[in-house]
């Protein structure tokens, strides 16, 4: 144990380590509904069932190759990459 970390202070090294952590925001499936709803990109919405076999199959890049116990987690750059797809595929 350092004296940072028995005083409770940070030192600059830890911050800037903090801050080379870089973290993929993940969405969960009800978020992916929501959005697809709201930008309109397939209506109606894809169902659930859908959704998850997309998961399964890897049309949506998510957090392991099952769900988590918050269900499946999408990678949020997956999915507007795979809008954007729907876009160039029309």
């Amino acid at each position: 144990m350092d004296m940072d970390e028995i005083t409770g202070k940070t030192s600059i090294k830890s911050v800037q380590q903090t801050a080379d952590v870089k973290v993929r925001a993940k969405l969960r499936l009800g978020e992916v509904e929501r959005l697809i709803k709201k930008y309109r990109i397939i209506v109606p919405c894809l169902s659930r069932q859908t959704l998850q076999s997309m998961c399964e199959d890897g049309t949506f890049e998510t957090a392991g190759s099952r769900p988590t116990r918050l269900g499946w987690l999408v990678y949020e750059d997956s999915f507007w990459k795979w809008a954007r797809g729907m876009e160039i595929n029309l």
